[in-house]
C-alpha cells in the first residue's frame, strides 16, 4: 500500500485495518455496509490528536487562573484546588493527569468559579491570547505544530467517504472551540467536551458554575456522544484508560500506543485497562513508532 491518503501511515496492520473497515462501510449491499447516517467518528483529543506530555496544552491555561484568583483573593490559599496549585502538590497534579474524577471535579468547580459571568467572547478572548505565547517546552512548537499528521490524514480520509467528525473530550469544549476550525477543519458544534452551563442574563449568556452534563471522562463520553448526536460513535478513537468505554461503544476501535520517545513520548502511564482492554476486544491498535513515518505537523525547533 503505497503513499496516497493516508500518506503518513506505514503500510501494516493498523493502516489495513482503517482502510478495510472504511472502504467496506462504503460499500453498500455488503455485511460491513453503514448507512451514511450512522457514519459517526469520534476522536479524544489529548494523546490521540495531539501531544499531551509533559503535559496537554490547557493545563497551564487553567492553573494560571487559579494562581491569578489567590492572589487576588489570598484567604483562597487554604481550600482545593487553589492549595494544590499554590504549594505544587505532585499527588494532586497526578491525579489530574489520570484524569481522577474527584480531582477533575475540584478543578472544575473552581474553574466554574473562575469564569463566572464571563461570556463566550470574553473567555475565547482569554483563551486566545494564552494560546498566542504558548510553546511546547521540549519541542519549541506552537499548539497548532503538535497535532498529529496522520490523524488530521484520517479527518481527511473519513470525510472522503461520508463520516461525520467529531472530537469528545474531557478538556474544557469551549477551549477546544477555540482552534477546532482552524486546526480540524471541524465546526464548533461538533466539539464536545467538559463545560458550564450557560445562564441567560440581561440578554446575554454567560457562563455558570455548574457543569453541563456530566464530565466528558470514562462513561461520561459515549453518554455526551449520545445526547449531542442522538446516536453512538461507529468509529471510535482514544490513547487511554478515560477513553474506554466511548471506544466499547463503537464498531471499529482504534487505540493510540505512545512508543516513541525520540519523535514523541514513550509511556504507559493511565492506559493500562485501555491497553487490556484492546488485547481482549481485539481493537486495532496504533504504534506512533511503527505505524507513522511521520508524527507532528510541524519539525520540533
Amino acid at each position: 500500500m503505497g503513499p496516497g491518503p493516508l500518506e503518513s501511515w506505514n503500510d501494516g496492520a493498523a493502516k489495513r485495518a482503517i482502510v478495510e473497515f472504511v472502504t467496506s462501510a462504503a460499500r453498500e449491499g455488503t455485511p460491513g455496509f453503514v448507512r451514511p447516517a450512522d457514519r459517526i467518528a469520534v476522536f479524544d483529543n489529548d494523546g490521540t490528536l495531539w501531544v499531551e506530555k509533559p503535559a496537554p496544552v490547557q493545563t497551564a491555561f487553567v492553573l494560571g487562573k487559579l494562581a491569578a484568583r489567590v492572589k487576588a483573593d489570598p484567604s483562597l490559599a487554604d481550600r482545593e484546588p487553589y492549595r494544590a496549585v499554590v504549594d505544587g502538590d505532585e499527588a494532586f497534579f497526578r491525579a489530574l493527569d489520570a484524569r481522577d474524577p474527584d480531582a477533575v471535579a475540584f478543578l472544575v468547580r473552581a474553574l466554574g468559579s473562575a469564569w463566572e459571568g464571563t461570556t463566550l467572547e470574553e473567555y475565547e478572548a482569554e483563551a486566545t491570547r494564552y494560546l498566542a505565547s504558548w510553546r511546547h517546552e521540549r519541542f519549541g512548537l506552537p499548539y497548532t505544530g503538535l497535532v498529529y499528521r496522520p490523524m488530521l490524514e484520517l479527518f481527511d480520509y473519513l470525510r472522503a467517504h461520508g463520516w461525520r467528525l467529531f472530537v469528545c473530550s474531557g478538556g474544557g469544549r469551549d477551549f477546544m472551540r477555540v482552534f477546532c476550525e482552524e486546526v480540524w477543519g471541524l465546526p464548533r458544534e461538533n466539539v464536545i467536551g467538559s463545560a458550564p452551563e450557560f445562564v441567560y442574563r440581561d440578554g446575554v449568556p454567560v457562563r455558570g458554575t455548574e457543569l453541563h452534563g456530566p464530565l466528558a471522562l470514562g462513561p461520561g463520553k459515549p453518554e455526551h456522544v449520545l445526547a449531542r448526536t442522538g446516536r453512538l460513535p461507529c468509529f471510535a478513537a482514544g490513547n487511554d484508560d478515560v477513553d474506554v468505554e466511548m471506544l466499547r461503544s463503537a464498531r471499529f476501535a482504534l487505540l493510540v500506543v505512545h512508543d516513541d520517545d525520540a519523535r514523541e513520548y514513550a509511556y504507559t502511564d493511565n492506559a493500562h485497562r485501555a491497553r487490556a482492554t484492546a488485547e481482549r476486544a481485539g481493537w486495532t491498535t496504533v504504534s506512533v513508532k511503527d505505524d507513522w513515518n511521520a508524527v507532528l505537523t510541524e519539525r520540533p525547533q
